[in-house]
């Protein structure tokens, strides 16, 4: 047999599936395309695409492609293609035409064009004009038009294939058949049921995923109860090679009943909707082998005979079918503690469009996949029931503290789409750069004061406090609600989001503890080994706006002598290190700090020799008469805006004190080196007299990364040298 091209569309997300699936008929990839594939076989595969498909929307079979620039251009191209060898004389057709350009901007106009070269081939040759046939036509047009070019084929399925025959009548919501095949197979079905596994949907609705699941089983091919497909009286078509098909399909279904069947229970607490399931089970013949009962998922029970082993897959209510969605969370709850009572053992998957409520159920997913319920982003979590994978449900720990809630859906909506939107550009350029620490969100908008960070795939989120003229409760309910939407909209995991608020620190605050996980772990920057700790203390361990100032100085410390004045964890010191510093002296006054820029530069195996950390309150260090050895090449100084410490000799206040500061750090500075200055005071203004004390020029806008550029007033920084 002669090889085709055909096009099969699917649902969004589900291409992958689809191309595997596909070549199971003897139909192999070309290449894949957004909801669909283009594939390439004979004429047998096709139609058992069309019988078979589980997953498919349309299979169409490519006849040619046009230029279609313009609307001329496009009829030349149509008219000029010979369609009696595709559409009976006397017959019937219509087109179905997608996409549009910057000449032809509907598809309406696109479709009469197509219409016209056909109609005008046949009589220009002398032959009867075709009739355009809306409803049931002989044969089917496919056009898409992609930019200036135009596809054009035979849709030999004639109609969607995800309407299989059975569901006339439909409950809330339905999910269409395609889509509930696929999360059935994303789910491990077919190797379940394989395994001797049962069956269960605890929220059935009208009995698709129940339906489904067995069509799927009992090798039941899902176009068996079509009527009729496109290509029965297109001109190529090819009777015998059909009959066999069909033969072949009545065969299997009626063998994969002969075996030991899977057991098949739906539930819904709606008692109209499963009369609904009912008739659709006995559509698909299938209402002997499938159990349907009204029932609310508190009561979810399986039949006393089931198998040890099965799948329980679940499509609940996200949002458009309940009035108050904050009842979400009490219903996946209530499904999470009938499925432990009742299926030890089994998988669960939910497919959900609020996958933020996931955590109610109590386990712990151990997959989850992107898909789309028509337009709506969603996710199918898949869950393993037992111990192992409890997840104790969080309650609050401390007065104050926030648990996730949606409380306005639009308002929440703007936010995830706004993180949506940050994540793709952010995150797109932060891959580019090769940084994997960035800053994806700043306050963007006023209702969510956040500051939002990516450390390697773990999410810090620090609310900055309210203002006085913001209610108390109004800020909770906007803050739970972020802690709702972010996980899902930066696709992550709940645990490994930390949140903390934010206030102004005074003394040695900075330094305390805020918790006491000791969850430390390390990250890459520019090639260097950071330690951090996103819990445990007010800031994480590195300061993720000083990212340019470190590559900086890395890039520019080779051979030089390095002070890190007010080191924090040592990162600035690590990089000069990785740039070829020969020496560096690092201080600070924090005994936790100290420590940990000692890992630090442990982790980036520098000479301790060469390259030492002090603790040292650099108030008196730099008060002090410089010893002969104490001159360095560069210099890096980024003190806190106020400090009144104990320890500390005198209290700092960086406003007041920066001129005595920056003089001193000069008097250790060599005749030709540079001190990088640098503070996060808001409204710091640089002493004048610096300026005609020594060379001095501001490089604050040249230290901000494309993640902190919304937020210019971060840090102010300045490159200061010797006066020639």
């Amino acid at each position: 047999m002669s090889k085709h091209v055909f096009f099969v569309t699917c649902p969004k997300g589900v291409e992958y599936l689809l191309a595997d699936e596909l070549s199971t008929f003897g139909l192999g990839l070309v290449r894949n395309a957004p909801a669909g594939a283009w594939v390439e076989g004979d004429l047998e595969a096709g139609y058992r695409a069309c019988l078979w498909s589980r997953l498919a929307n349309r299979v169409v079979l490519h006849i040619a492609e046009v230029a279609a620039t313009s609307a001329d251009e496009l009829y030349d191209g149509v008219v000029h293609l010979d369609w009696q060898q595709h559409i009976p004389v006397g017959g019937s057709f219509r087109v179905n035409f997608i996409g549009e350009n910057e000449a032809i901007r509907n598809t309406q106009f696109g479709a009469q064009r197509v219409k016209d070269g056909i109609v005008d081939r046949f009589t220009r040759s002398g032959g009867k004009r075709p009739a355009v046939e809306a409803k049931a036509p002989d044969v089917t047009i496919s056009a898409r038009l992609h930019r200036g070019r135009l596809a054009l084929g035979i849709d030999i399925s004639g109609h969607s294939l995800h309407q299989r025959g059975y569901r006339t009548e439909q409950g809330l919501a339905p999910l269409k058949e395609n889509l509930a095949a696929a999360l059935l197979m994303r789910a491990g079905w077919p190797e379940i049921a394989a395994e001797g596994g049962d069956f269960a949907d605890p929220m059935c609705g009208s009995g698709t995923l129940v339906i489904e699941a067995a069509m799927m089983a009992l090798d039941i091919a899902p176009g068996r109860r079509q009527e009729r497909f496109g290509f029965e009286k297109w001109l190529g078509h090819q009777p015998e090679t059909w009959l066999a098909l069909r033969q072949e399909a009545e065969k299997r279904a009626y063998e994969g009943k002969q075996g030991k069947v899977p057991g098949f229970q739906g539930f819904d607490q709606d008692a109209r909707v499963i009369s609904t399931a009912r008739n659709n089970a006995r559509r698909a013949g299938l209402e002997d082998l499938i159990e349907f009962e009204a029932r609310p998922v508190q009561a979810f029970a399986l039949a006393d005979d089931r198998a040890a082993t099965g799948l329980i897959l679940v499509n609940p209510p996200y949002g458009e079918r309940l009035s108050e969605r904050q009842a979400l969370a009490g219903l996946y709850e209530s499904l999470g503690e009938a499925v432990k009572k009742a299926a030890s053992g089994w998988r669960l998957g939910v497919f959900t469009g609020a996958p933020e409520f996931g955590k109610s159920i109590g386990l712990r997913s151990f997959k989850q996949y992107k898909l789309f319920n028509g337009k709506l982003p969603a996710k199918l979590l898949l869950f393993t029931i037992d111990e192992a994978s409890v997840r104790t449900p969080r309650e609050p720990t401390a007065p104050g503290e926030v648990l996730p809630r949606i409380a306005n859906e639009e308002r929440a909506a703007m936010l995830r789409n706004r993180l949506k939107k940050n994540r793709k550009a952010i995150g797109q350029w932060a891959r580019r750069q090769q940084i994997s620490c960035y800053r994806i969100y700043d306050a963007d908008m006023p209702e969510y004061a956040l500051a939002i960070d990516i450390y390697e795939g773990r999410v810090h989120v620090q609310e900055y406090a309210a203002p006085k003229s913001v209610d108390e409760r109004s800020a909770r309910e906007r803050l739970a609600e972020a802690l709702a939407v972010i996980p899902d909209a930066l696709g992550i995991e709940r645990d490994q989001m930390v949140c903390k608020q934010r206030q102004r620190q005074a003394g040695t605050s900075q330094y305390e503890k805020q918790d006491v996980s000791g969850e430390f772990f390390q990250v890459q920057e520019h090639g260097c080994t950071l330690k951090v700790n996103l819990k445990d203390y007010l800031d994480t361990g590195l300061f993720l706006d000083h990212r340019p100032v470190r590559r900086w100085i890395q890039q520019n410390a080779h051979g030089k002598r390095f002070l890190n004045l007010f080191c924090y964890t040592g990162a600035a010191t690590v990089h000069a290190v990785a740039g070829g510093a020969s020496r560096s002296l690092s201080l600070d006054l924090s005994n936790t700090y100290v420590s940990w820029a000692r890992d630090n530069l442990a982790l980036n195996h520098a000479d301790p020799r060469r390259h030492s950390v002090e603790q040292e309150d650099c108030l008196a260090w730099l008060a002090a008469k410089p010893a002969p050895d104490q001159v360095y090449d560069l210099i890096f100084m980024d003190p806190p805006t106020f400090s009144n410490s104990a320890r500390m000799a005198g209290v700092l206040d960086i406003q007041k004190d920066h001129g005595k500061l920056i003089r001193q750090a000069m008097a250790r500075l060599s005749s030709d080196g540079l001190l990088i200055f640098s503070n996060n005071f808001r409204r710091f203004r640089l002493e004048e007299a610096l300026l005609s004390e020594f060379e001095v020029e501001e490089v604050s806008r040249s230290t901000l990364d494309k993640d902190f550029q919304r937020n210019t007033r971060i840090h102010r920084c300045w490159h200061i040298r010797h006066s020639a």
